[in-house]
């Protein structure tokens, strides 16, 4: 093939610009991410559930629905969670690959047999299917210029124009107001209704009998009698449409003429829908509008269309009001991948220069700088045909791919030019000559390193979808790189060489001392070996040891998923004791307010009262803080790290409240902040108050442990509750219905949506709830009043009493369990996995009956931590054969494969040098060192198997054969190395995992260089003499090596 292509130039130059163009055309089609899509897709069924507890919501509701979801096709896990104030769902984490759209339409069929068995006021609220993202994408706040704003009347404003146009943005998944739109607020009084004989009941029955829609026909309508000559539509205005309308609605007309109308027992106002959330900006109230990522939403570009539309949007607002977007976390992700194009065109120009000092030719060195960037961009076509992206981990890998495939290039100038100066061949002579001789060493590399980087794309779960993108940029480069090699590179010899270069030691200036250097070296490196091949027995010993240093190293090195990123935003989760208000929540997180706005590293802050990830509820909170700019915090103690710490010990004093300072999680998807999520389950249903005896006890022994730090219960903690304790046979007595009471008591207590009125074109609620100083205390619930069945009003108290109970504010169930929340943080110096393993060791001194399951991110790694073992050993198993197949043999191979613990020793000590975690990089790392130390291995073993077929002694062959090669291999390692070292050296965005990805690389390839050039060529001769009488073989040994000396 190589051939076809000298002979004709243009040819292979025209199917290289072919590769180009493509791949330039796929760029800029190629979507632009932080990670690919790792997390498994998730469904959640949400609903509500007006008055009703966490307990009644959860047994009433979740559970039922819950039992429905059991053998789902797909299901991985799933987690309901009931709130003290109504709101409920449901969340279903399917296995990747599942088919979202399919489990989206399986999980609303299974729903659908469940709703019958449901409230009918749940089913009136609504119960929403959808796919979700639970973490915010962007956080956008509306403000206005008035002194006293009305949030309402901007929360309605919104709900009107923005929520509705963010929601038709393509990526935007869901966007949530935290504040309130508009509605029809009815607070009735119930002393007042009791005074006039009035219930509210009747109130309620008044407003849906009177404010209806009326469908009244039309005159004229077929069939009509003969001679009919005119058709008309009948209206009847039956929706009221303003608050006088409201107001003036009648309640009963007496006989003697009076009247009793809303206005008369009941306060009339637009006021917002719900009252549960309000937001704050640096301090001041403000409207916030949080904006989920679709779960096949791409971040930067969902982020600029938000922006794009709500610039669209500014002229329609209205005068006075403006909009921000304080928090994004698209900034990191643009940033990151910056950085990273940075350092792949930083590597690619280091790669070429350490190139130009080997080969010493601009000639020379133009090949293999025109070979990388039209492999680079040929992988682009392969990413866009298999619609995958543009993100970190591809960016790695074209980073290493630089250092990788430019030696087949390499190879072939090399020898093309070594043909040329040694055999005084023209160029296409030479070309024509040196592809017979290398064609099939650069195929069977090829194959080598595919069988390591093939493997790992079928590989499943967040690991298989990380190293698969990653592999495919690997083995697409390689392939790619390969093909021009013997095509577009020997065809560029016979244009671009022109003479051969003189002798290394012929040359003068600088390159002529570097040869020199490099030949003494060379020497020196010989009589080493020499050393080394007379003494295998001691050098084996050495070896042994060398793999149980790395087997130390291994041990030693602490564990964890991904890398905890400075994002350059941090979360601070609020919560006071339960049954706190929301004035007291306001006066907390103002404190909080104030110690992070007086940072210099804080640029804004966004506040979020009556919601957290932990719950919802007036004692909750949660707060956004956006950092500055990474350039200006370059110092260790600016860190978005160092901060939450500062943050920690100083909030800590804040009475009656737990505040929390979080980064966000390295993938967003898997949880809404970093550190690990424990599920406690109660398997043997001990019930709620023993679960809650075994978290605490837990919560205890973590806060003990040297391994953990901040361990926390990811929930609302128990509250007081107002039990009413209902004397049935006194309220039969009495008259009162079962039904009436709960009626009663909710319509006061809890509010209810009756039906919908007219508001300036939009349809909003019509709610009615008892007026506030009516339901203020437990005095107020007992003096309510329920109608008989001769219509009187009975006082609550005549057949009730309450007392005061603990009751859970939050219920959570996981995997048809109730269940725990737990999270918490690896101590200073522990790694996640060494956390992960002491909460499981924690949890085991718990009483039977009580289990646990990771969740998210931790589940994720612990899945990843068992998978790796089996994936390193299925491509040390596919090198194995695919070498065992190139040279026929069974047992040269190993001569190939014992070189790749010299490699993982580098990498392990030099990830412990700097105090990084074994985690998704390392891995990556991995599995690319034992690529390249076989790769290099194969360049010595190859040519001395050639050798000695060709007469020569095995030691003899190894001797020459790592003599000749020797230049090549430090050539292309030390490309490879130049490659990595600026991933090594990173700052910014982002820099974190390039550090840990680029030293151990940097470790792997510098150990695997090193020791590989000295002990690969006595593994061949182990490998080759074994089964010789040993006398002979150490004669044979004795007598070459002293040739040598």
């Amino acid at each position: 093939m190589s051939r076809f292509f000298i002979d004709r130039p243009i040819f292979a130059w025209v199917i290289a610009l072919f590769i180009a163009a493509t791949g330039a055309l796929s760029l800029t089609q190629l979507p632009i991410q932080q990670y690919p899509a790792v997390a498994p897709p998730a469904i959640q069924i949400a609903t509500a559930f007006p008055g009703a507890s966490a307990q009644t919501l959860e047994d009433s509701v979740l559970a039922i629905i819950e039992r429905e979801m059991h053998g789902s096709p797909g299901l991985m896990y799933m987690e309901s969670v009931a709130q003290a104030d109504g709101s409920g769902s449901l969340t279903l984490s399917f296995e990747q690959g599942s088919d979202v759209r399919m489990a989206q339409v399986d999980v609303q069929n299974r729903l659908n047999r469940a709703l019958p068995r449901l409230p009918a006021s749940v089913v009136q609220q609504g119960v929403r299917v959808e796919e979700v993202n639970n973490n915010f994408l962007l956080f956008m706040m509306l403000s206005s210029s008035d002194a006293q704003p009305d949030l309402y009347a901007l929360g309605d404003q919104a709900a009107r124009t923005v929520v509705p146009a963010l929601q038709r943005v393509p990526g935007v998944g869901r966007v949530l107001l935290f504040g309130s739109e508009q509605a029809l607020r009815v607070w009735f009084d119930p002393v007042r209704l009791q005074s006039l004989g009035l219930s509210s009941a009747d109130v309620l029955s008044a407003i849906r009998s009177q404010n209806l829609q009326v469908a009244a026909g039309e005159i004229g309508a077929l069939p009509s009698v003969a001679g009919q000559s005119m058709v008309a539509t009948v209206r009847v205005d039956g929706q009221l449409s303003s608050v006088a309308a409201f107001e003036n609605l009648l309640l009963r007309a007496n006989p003697d003429g009076s009247t009793v109308r809303l206005r008369d027992v009941a306060r009339v106002e637009l006021g917002g829908q719900l009252y549960a959330t309000s937001a704050r900006l640096n301090g001041q109230p403000a409207l916030g509008i949080g904006i989920q990522l679709a779960a096949d939403g791409n971040a930067l570009a969902t982020a600029q269309a938000v922006r794009a539309e709500l610039a669209r949007l500014e002229p329609h607002l209205g005068a006075g009001i403006q909009w921000t977007i304080p928090y994004d976390t698209s900034r990191f992700v643009a940033l990151s991948v910056q950085q990273v194009v940075l350092t792949l065109a930083l590597a690619l120009l280091l790669v070429v220069a350490v190139i130009f000092l080997f080969l010493q030719s601009w000639r020379y060195t133009l090949i293999p700088a025109i070979v990388v960037p039209i492999t680079l961009l040929g992988a682009m076509t392969g990413l866009l045909a298999l619609g995958y992206s543009i993100n970190v981990l591809t960016l790695f890998a074209m980073v290493l791919v630089i250092g990788i495939v430019v030696d087949d290039s390499i190879v072939v100038v090399e020898n093309v030019e070594r043909l040329m100066r040694e055999e005084g061949l023209a160029a296409r002579q030479a070309a024509i000559k040196a592809m017979r001789q290398i064609s099939g060493a650069i195929i069977g590399t090829t194959a080598v390193l595919l069988s390591v980087f093939v493997p790992l794309a079928f590989f499943d779960g967040a690991m298989g979808n990380i190293l698969r993108q990653f592999a495919v940029v690997l083995a697409l480069s390689v392939s790619l790189s390969t093909f021009l090699a013997l095509t577009l590179a020997p065809a560029l010899c016979t244009l671009v060489l022109k003479q051969a270069l003189p002798q290394h030691g012929a040359q003068r200036g600088f390159f002529g001392a570097f040869n020199r250097r490099f030949d003494a070296g060379t020497q020196r490196y010989l009589v080493a070996l020499g050393w080394i091949l007379r003494r295998p027995g001691r050098t084996m010993l050495v070896y042994a040891l060398l793999i149980a240093l790395a087997l130390l190293a291994y041990q030693r090195l602490p564990a964890s998923f991904l890398p905890n990123e400075d994002q350059g935003s941090l979360l601070v989760n609020v919560q006071l004791p339960p049954g706190a208000s929301k004035e007291r929540t306001q006066a907390v997180m103002q404190q909080v307010e104030q110690f992070m706005l007086a940072q210099p590293e804080v640029e804004s802050m966004v506040g979020v009262l009556g919601f957290s990830f932990s719950g919802q509820g007036q004692n909750a909170a949660l707060a956004f803080v956006t950092l500055t700019d990474w350039s200006e915090r370059s110092a260790p103690e600016s860190s978005a790290q160092a901060l939450a710490g500062r943050a920690f010990m100083a909030l800590s004093g804040v009475r009656d409240a737990v505040i929390f300072p979080l980064s966000p999680p390295p993938i967003p998807e898997l949880g809404s902040a970093s550190g690990f999520a424990f599920r406690l389950q109660d398997r043997s249903g001990q019930g709620h108050d023993a679960l809650l005896a075994a978290r605490n006890q837990l919560l205890g022994l973590a806060a003990q442990s040297p391994v953990l730090a901040q361990v926390f219960p990811d929930g609302l903690e128990p509250a007081p509750q107002l039990q009413v304790d209902i004397d049935r046979e006194r309220a039969a007595a009495l008259g009162v219905g079962f039904e009436q009471i709960g009626q009663t008591l909710g319509l006061a207590l809890g509010s209810a949506y009756v039906n919908d009125f007219p508001n300036q074109g939009r349809l909003q609620r019509v709610i009615i709830m008892a007026d506030a100083p009516a339901r203020m205390t437990p005095d107020d619930v007992l003096r309510l009043t329920v109608p008989n069945r001769l219509g009187q009003a009975v006082p609550l108290s005549s057949f009730a009493s309450t007392r005061w109970v603990q009751g859970p504010t939050q219920t959570v169930r996981y995997n048809g369990f109730p269940a725990m929340r737990i999270n918490g943080q690896a101590a200073e110096g522990m790694s996640s996995g060494a956390a992960m393993a002491e909460m499981a060791r924690l949890a085991q001194q718990l009483p039977s009956g009580f289990g646990f399951e990771w969740t998210g991110q931790s589940l994720e790694e612990e899945r990843a931590g068992a998978q790796f073992l089996v994936v390193l050993g299925f491509v040390l198993l596919a090198v194995y054969l695919c070498l065992a197949a190139l040279y026929g043999s069974w047992k040269l191979p190993l001569a190939v494969l014992l070189v790749v613990p010299l490699g993982v020793i580098g990498l392990l000590l030099a990830l412990l040098w700097r105090g990084f975690e074994a985690d998704i990089y390392f891995q990556i790392a991995m599995v690319t060192i034992v690529g390249l130390s076989a790769k290099n291995a194969i360049l010595i073993v190859e040519f001395a198997k050639t050798l000695q077929t060709q007469g020569r002694s095995a030691m003899e062959a190894a001797l020459v054969a790592a003599r000749l090669r020797l230049r090549a291999i430090v050539m292309v390692s030390t490309a490879f190395i130049a490659g990595v070292t600026p991933l090594m050296l990173a700052s910014g965005a982002g820099a974190l995992s390039q550090q840990v990805i680029g030293t151990a690389l940097f470790g792997g390839m510098v150990s695997a260089v090193v020791l590989g050039v000295l002990l690969v060529p006595l593994f061949y001769v182990l490998v080759r003499t074994l089964g010789e009488p040993r006398a002979g073989a150490s004669n044979r040994a004795t007598s070459l090596g002293a040739g040598h000396e």
